[in-house]
């Protein structure tokens, strides 16, 4: 694995983090007073004085966008064949992106430039307007390293990133530049701040450009260690880990992911873990979330959005519409200086409906949905897919 260190990164997270609610990826663009409001209060918490109460949050993290072509048909259908419009599709789990103090997604592919042409598999190029509709359904701030990430070169990330900071969410995990590259994607909630790092196990064997090794964030143990070190010692409070990896079309985790897990979980400074959480994409099915060193992973929470999908074999396979939410409520810390727990671990299945084109949260299904017993046995092929690996006993609980 081709694997290269990160210049200049503990300096840039603590100029970055010393500023506080500085933008990862060049400012966001999106004023305050658009964003969601979450519980009574909004993520600009330092100017509204949330900095100084220590009263916890909740976090969510969802699966991979991934608009095939039939998904981007769609959205030019719910934008009246003017356009693209993926806000309807999402708007089955906004009640519960909305609802969390911070809401973090995998944008798995780039963006095509304004009018198209727009792609999907095997080389992505999705419309911008998906950007729109993230920060519509309420998500902050979203992990843009993968294995696509550089479908479209360099023109690819530059309209990818350039999209997300119009839209007002915050992004990393590639970058338009080494300085860029140095900056976390850094929230703010409940007194907290958040810093999400994200880094990806290949680009589908193309090259890094030439002179820009900075452009996609890949996995190196080394590397992911010394940016979470770097974005503690800078002042934040959570470190969250996103890891595109893994092997597609199985369920289990694989042993590199468990390896590595085991490995990034037991990396602590001073006693304190360096990393908070790591959130898994990448495999296209829901993977188990595992307590791990008494820090949990999510190995995979399989795509949010995709369209109809084959497997290896060359079937088609369900579970690549299927996948899951993790919510995560965080609690300060009895001392300063200590982690902050997670008090409470949920997950919400959730699939993507193409006969009906919307992503549907699948523990709200009610009697009278005529899909009702399909959408069931979706719900507890997922619940058991999530607890795999025993983490009901360290308390996981499927949430609504």
């Amino acid at each position: 694995m081709t694997t290269r260190m990160r210049h200049g990164a503990m300096a840039a997270a603590a100029l970055l983090l010393a500023t506080a609610a500085g933008c990862a990826g060049g400012g966001d663009s999106g004023p305050d007073s658009e964003r969601p409001v979450r519980n009574g209060t909004g993520l600009g918490s330092s100017a509204s004085g949330e900095a100084g109460k220590r009263g916890g949050f909740t976090l969510v993290a969802s699966g991979d966008v991934l608009p095939h072509d039939s998904v981007i048909a769609r959205a030019n259908v719910d934008a009246g064949g003017t356009g693209h419009n993926f806000v309807p599709m999402l708007s089955g789990v906004k009640s519960v992106v909305s609802a969390a103090d911070v809401a973090i997604c995998h944008m798995e592919t780039v963006y095509g430039p304004d009018g198209g042409p727009f792609t999907g598999y095997p080389s992505f190029k999705s419309p911008p307007e998906v950007a729109t509709a993230l920060r519509a359904t309420g998500y902050d701030s979203c992990s843009t390293a993968s294995n696509h990430t550089l479908d479209a070169g360099v023109d690819g990330i530059t309209r990818t990133l350039g999209a997300l900071d119009k839209a007002g969410v915050k992004h990393v995990g590639s970058a338009r530049s080494a300085d860029e590259d140095t900056r976390p994607a850094l929230l703010e909630a409940g007194g907290a701040k958040i810093a999400q790092l994200a880094y990806t196990y290949d680009t589908n064997g193309i090259p890094l450009p030439a002179g820009q090794p900075w452009a996609v964030d890949l996995i190196d143990e080394e590397k992911i260690v010394a940016d979470a070190r770097a974005a503690r010692a800078a002042g934040a409070d959570v470190v969250v880990v996103s890891m595109h990896w893994g092997t597609e079309w199985q369920e289990a985790p694989d042993e590199r992911q468990l390896d590595l897990g085991r490995r990034l979980t037991a990396s602590a400074t001073d006693g304190r873990p360096d990393i908070d959480l790591i959130v898994g994409t990448h495999v296209h099915v829901p993977q188990a979330y595992e307590k791990v060193n008494g820090t949990w992973i999510i190995y995979g929470m399989g795509d949010q959005i995709a369209g109809e999908m084959t497997n290896n074999a060359g079937q088609h396979d369900p579970r690549g519409t299927q996948g899951s939410i993790g919510r995560f409520t965080f609690a300060p810390p009895a001392a300063r200086g200590e982690r902050w727990p997670v008090t409470k671990a949920e997950f919400i299945p959730q699939t993507m409906d193409n006969n009906a084109g919307r992503v549907v949260n699948l523990s709200r299904v009610r009697d009278n949905d005529p899909a009702r017993d399909g959408y069931r046995a979706t719900r507890s092929a997922i619940e058991a897919a999530v607890l795999s690996r025993g983490a009901a006993k360290d308390g996981l609980t499927m949430g609504r």
